[in-house]
């Protein structure tokens, strides 16, 4: 659990039930729930898998830097070893892209699904949101982010337009999946889209491991996965 004076996260961390394991971690916003509906914990079984309970939702993933300072600052630093990868929908795909865009490098890979990706031309009709004009802001001044970073978004919700303009935004691919803004639609872009960034992230993280630190090189024989 992590604590300032604004933000309290709780966090239910399950080690992995597969072994090898990954070396992994996948930080999962929205935790109970998308374990509930989508089973993580079993549909990730080689990974260290992170529950983080939602809180005051509407205050804390939506652009937030309170927040985002105690995910990096507090909760991070509790976790088990190894690269992170981040998974969250809606306000929470948000609240991460927000997150690593504050502190760059935080996490090894970024899984956002039907983020809220608001801007004043495509959704006035959240204009009512009480947080609308930060996430305006904040969406307005977003830039590519050092981890990699899939976009998912249902072909059938409001948010499409705005995930379209997001990872054009940041220059990086939009899976546009069958379905509306639901869970069950986050579930089923799970497998193979969430398993396939664990795999380039493993990779990644593998060819960092084989480079010659004293050099500053790849040693011989090896590749350093791009």
């Amino acid at each position: 659990m992590a604590r300032d004076s604004r933000v309290t996260i709780e966090s239910r961390i399950v080690a992995p039930s597969a072994r090898p394991g990954s070396g992994l971690v996948l930080l999962v916003h929205d935790g109970p729930e998308f374990e509930r509906v989508a089973g993580v914990v079993a549909r990730f079984p080689h990974e260290h898998v992170v529950l983080l309970s939602p809180g005051s939702r509407n205050e804390w993933y939506s652009a937030n830097p309170a927040y985002a300072a105690a995910l990096v600052r507090e909760v991070l630093p509790s976790l088990p070893p190894g690269p992170v990868v981040g998974l969250g929908a809606s306000l929470g795909a948000l609240a991460l892209l927000h997150a690593e865009s504050r502190h760059p490098g935080s996490f090894a890979g970024l899984f956002l699904q039907s983020g809220s990706y608001f801007t004043a031309e495509l959704d006035p009709q959240e204009s009512g949101f009480p947080r609308y004009r930060r996430i305006l802001a904040f969406v307005r001044r977003a830039r590519p982010v050092a981890s990699r970073v899939v976009l998912t978004c249902g072909r059938d919700e409001e948010n499409l337009l705005n995930n379209r303009a997001m990872a054009t935004r940041l220059g990086v691919p939009l899976l546009e999946v069958p379905g509306g803004h639901s869970m069950t639609t986050w579930r089923d872009a799970l497998d193979p889209h969430l398993h396939r960034l664990l795999q380039e992230v493993t990779d990644d993280h593998a060819g960092t491991q084989r480079d010659d630190p004293a050099a500053g090189k790849p040693v011989p024989g090896s590749t350093t996965a791009g």
